[in-house]
């Protein structure tokens, strides 16, 4: 909480002035006259100078944040007008707003209205009905400053996904859409100097200049999240689809967030209007983030999965997306299970087959992996078929390939090794899934030695596809880390490395050692140092490089040791 002149509560009972009427009838037992007298203290409040009104509203954030869904004060009704009131004097009265320590109070008002509104129906319409969300608006449009924009544009979202309540913000549709928009690419927040308040507010009132960037950052970030949610109350109801697709900048903007749902959230809400679709098949940077977040060890992978479903399953965008995508998705097509989804692989097997057989595709490599996926589909029928005794020849084959693949790695003749797992993989039965497994992983690792990225990547991706439960080979996981730093891809790198890492510590073999590898140490500092979500973390890493140079200095050394860790299975 912000460091505020503060007085103890004996004091303020003590102290002359109308904000001591609010901390007296919180002390009293009598609910009635409690009820009675908050109510005239909330009605007079914003028409009163008192300087102790400060505490007021740091005691009703804390009750607000502590308790939201409780409805002894917003159930008030004064209460919500107070707090819209006090938005507006601030926005009218400049002398106001400076004095004393007001300058907090648009800031918590803001606050607890948003906070009140999380969860109870009833209380958000209590909120719309005397009308809070003109002011919250104006402070949106930053008549203020973005600290204020950040608690603005949270109440408005959670009043927006009311469907009680959505109409009194899609009032003003246009200026709220558009601002949001803005604020979702707007970097200027995190350069712009603080003034006093907002550095108190985010530090606590400690005067910590470290936690203050580190929590300007996490505002940021959120005004960026929250700013999508809002947007998102609209586009899931068919609202301004036309506005949001029609920026560029703000499409590829959506694509380079994570670590939160917001952006590819989004992004899927559009790919369920036809509108949305068409102009999201158009930018080629939208299909390839959303080919990468399919291949990647994110938490939200089947969200860009889907989206890539929606398009290639619309016939007015399929053709534009389809050369971009299906080079991606045919390494997913032996995906089980997802999280709690069911057939992946095959709802994206029917997707990518729905004209095959008309055969009209001028690429040829779009022809080939499309061949893939109708070999793997015919493939089944015909291990359905497939005697007892044939299966076990075919098992014996497959492990000679994989021995003499094994070998030939050993011995340095990568391209050798890549072709006996090659023919391994030809003859071995879909049904022996672990065997395709290694296969794939191996595989991976003699394309990574040749520099491959995309083959490796692609490889690498069957088989923690064929993994149980998905993406949790550790040796895969580490490969496909290594192709995507090769191709430049900071963060699918840094997801994958800290996957690895989990697998590691996760596996069910008794580790000797409890220290995560050097060389995944080593790819963790390089990738957080790029990735702009822990840019702040940059200079603590650059700190502490002298300690992790002192592991092992040679270079040559750490290639080995990533080697070893890579080795053929």
């Amino acid at each position: 909480m912000a460091k505020i002149n503060r007085v103890s509560q004996a004091d303020s009972l003590r102290c002359s002035g109308k904000a001591c009427c609010f901390f007296k009838a919180m002390k009293n037992r009598d609910p009635n006259l409690k009820r009675s007298l908050l109510c005239r203290f909330f009605h007079d409040m914003p028409h009163v100078d008192d300087p102790l009104h400060v505490l007021v509203m740091s005691g009703l954030w804390s009750l607000a944040m502590s308790n939201p869904d409780d409805p002894t004060l917003p159930s008030l009704p004064s209460f919500f007008t107070c707090m819209a009131n006090l938005i507006r004097k601030a926005l009218s009265d400049p002398h106001w707003l400076h004095k004393d320590q007001n300058i907090y109070i648009p800031y918590y008002a803001a606050h607890i209205i948003g906070s009140y509104t999380i969860n109870s129906p009833r209380l958000v319409a209590k909120a719309a009905d005397v009308v809070v969300v003109p002011p919250l608006v104006e402070l949106l449009k930053g008549r203020l400053s973005w600290v204020e924009q950040r608690v603005a544009v949270r109440a408005l979202g959670h009043l927006a996904s009311f469907d009680s309540t959505f109409e009194a913000v899609s009032s003003y549709e246009e200026e709220v859409v558009k601002v949001s928009m803005r604020l979702v690419f707007d970097e200027s927040v995190k350069a712009k100097k603080k003034e006093k308040y907002q550095s108190e507010l985010l530090s606590r009132g400690l005067g910590d200049e470290g936690m203050e960037e580190q929590r300007a950052e996490e505002w940021a970030s959120q005004l960026q999240c929250w700013s999508i949610q809002l947007l998102n109350c609209f586009a899931s109801k068919q609202r301004s689809i036309n506005a949001i697709v029609s920026d560029g900048r703000f499409l590829t903007c959506l694509c380079n967030i994570w670590g939160s749902p917001s952006g590819v959230g989004l992004l899927r809400i559009l790919c369920r209007s036809k509108a949305g679709r068409k102009a999201l098949s158009q930018h080629k940077k939208v299909v390839l983030s959303l080919c990468n977040l399919s291949r990647s060890s994110d938490d939200f992978q089947y969200m860009g999965i889907d989206c890539l479903l929606l398009l290639l399953r619309d016939e007015n965008t399929r053709d534009s997306v389809l050369e971009g995508s299906v080079l991606c998705l045919v390494d997913l097509v032996e995906l089980g299970e997802l999280g709690r989804r069911r057939g992946v692989g095959g709802a994206i097997a029917r997707a990518l087959l729905v004209d095959y057989k008309d055969g009209l595709y001028c690429d040829k490599e779009v022809e080939k992996a499309l061949g893939v996926v109708w070999d793997l589909k015919v493939g089944r029928r015909r291990e359905a078929r497939m005697g007892k005794g044939d299966l076990e020849k075919r098992r014996g084959f497959v492990s000679s390939k994989r021995q003499q693949g094994n070998e030939q790695f050993w011995g340095g003749d990568i391209n050798g090794a890549m072709g006996a797992y090659s023919e391994a993989l030809e003859l071995c039965p879909l049904r022996l899934w672990k065997e395709r497994l290694v296969l794939y992983s191996n595989r991976a690792q003699c394309h990574l030695l040749l520099r491959e990225a995309d083959e490796a990547i692609s490889d690498a991706t069957r088989a923690l596809s064929l993994s149980k439960p998905a993406n949790s080979h550790g040796k895969s996981l580490w490969r496909r880390s290594q192709a995507y730093d090769v191709k430049g891809l900071a963060k699918e790198s840094l997801l994958d490395c800290l996957m690895f890492i989990n697998v590691f510590f996760g596996s069910d073999e008794k580790r000797q050692c409890d220290k995560v590898p050097y060389y995944a140490i080593r790819m963790i500092c390089k990738q957080m140092s790029s990735v702009g979500l822990f840019s702040s973390a940059s200079s603590a890493i650059d700190g502490e490089s002298d300690d992790i140079e002192s592991i092992g200095k040679d270079d040559k050394q750490l290639k080995m040791v990533a080697f070893k860790s890579g080795v053929a299975s």
